[in-house]
């Protein structure tokens, strides 16, 4: 008996440390009152988007929801006007893999608010599902699609200074090894889709450092935040059934909650102070060393370059992307159809014909690990 309780002891401490130093997310304080300010945050209507939300709007802010799902985009903007009290919670519709959508969206938004004073980019996938593209999907809805939208919105930014632009990243940006060779080929079977994610996300940080730089003196910031792990509805949506009555508790206990994901993201937005340390990247309210490949100026600099031509951006100005860079169509829906790229996304994977296919156990556990990064 004596032994069991020791054990228990130890179980219960073990966890205590795990939860107060990897689980439990610190608050986010910063600006009380957002009151005149208007934020967009793309990927809002479930998970670490719609917590982000919630609390801008708490604030006070005016708060677009840019998500690719009109129902589902609609239904958040409701949830959150009830839930916060401010009815100046809005859905526009945005859909990161279409080029022209991005286009389409910054259009709309310019012509009808006249302010921008903080832009978070929260929306992204880790996984391509069973969707065929020309172009590297991951790379164009995790930093393509947020690069261009950025450009498009920036003269509102500089207008409605100071302001902010943060981008949610990843620790598994310190996997990513960009190839400018072969950036937008597309990706095809599980072991690529992890290593395209790890690349998006290691484009998130070198994209939030050289932005900062070109942006330096016109009052816009910006940031890369990591919200840790956290425990949303996609973490068990492709889980087996008989699997998830065994994987939710231990989720509940050693994941974050959405809304405490939301806390970095959150303090990179709001904090005040933290301008001098724009183009860091943050996580847990704090700001984080890089590995040299997410602090390489030079790469930063020429995945700008390639990030200009892959979205489509002329010299100086906005010009119409390639034909290979967008849908030929500008008013037909991407082929994400049957995903939901307002976050991270678990699919079942594609095993590379070039390598043995691991066991549906493997398989499932390299997804769960690679989404909870």
């Amino acid at each position: 008996m004596e032994a069991l309780l020791l054990g228990a002891g130890l179980l219960l401490g073990a966890y205590v440390l795990v939860y107060y130093n990897l689980v439990k997310a610190p608050p986010c304080g910063g600006i009380a009152s957002l009151r005149g300010r208007t934020a967009v945050v793309t990927g809002a209507n479930s998970g670490i988007g719609k917590m982000t939300a919630l609390e801008l709007a708490r604030r006070g802010a005016r708060v677009v929801l840019a998500c690719r799902s009109r129902e589902r985009g609609e239904a958040a903007a409701f949830d959150l006007r009830q839930e916060s009290g401010n009815n100046e919670v809005i859905f526009m519709s945005l859909d990161l893999a279409s080029l022209a959508s991005v286009r389409a969206f910054a259009t709309a938004f310019l012509s009808s608010e006249p302010r921008l004073d903080i832009l978070i980019h929260n929306a992204g996938i880790s996984s391509c599902g069973r969707t065929r593209e020309p172009f590297n999907l991951l790379l164009r809805v995790n930093h393509i699609g947020p690069f261009l939208l950025t450009h498009l919105l920036l003269p509102r930014l500089k207008t409605c200074a100071p302001s902010r632009v943060v981008v949610v990243s990843s620790a598994a940006h310190r996997r990513g090894r960009l190839d400018f060779t072969r950036l937008n080929r597309p990706v095809v079977g599980w072991r690529q889709e992890l290593r395209a994610y790890a690349d998006s996300k290691l484009a998130n940080v070198l994209f939030a450092r050289e932005l900062a730089t070109r942006l330096e003196g016109t009052g816009v910031t910006c940031y890369a935040a990591h919200p840790g792990p956290v425990n949303s509805e996609l973490f068990l949506r492709h889980v087996p059934g008989w699997l998830c009555p065994l994987l939710r508790p231990l989720a509940w206990l050693v994941l974050r909650a959405p809304r405490g994901g939301a806390q970095t993201p959150l303090y990179c937005a709001l904090q005040e102070g933290i301008e001098p340390l724009s183009g860091r990247y943050f996580a847990n309210c704090r700001v984080e060393e890089v590995p040299p490949a997410a602090r390489d100026d030079r790469a930063a600099h020429r995945l700008w370059e390639t990030s200009k031509r892959l979205a489509g951006l002329g010299p100086g100005e906005e010009a119409e992307p390639d034909e290979d860079s967008q849908p030929e169509d500008p008013g037909a829906p991407s082929a994400l159809s049957n995903l939901h790229p307002e976050e991270p996304t678990v699919s079942e994977p594609y095993p590379s014909p070039q390598s043995p296919a691991l066991g549906d156990a493997d398989q499932l556990w390299m997804r769960a690990w690679e989404f909870v990064i």
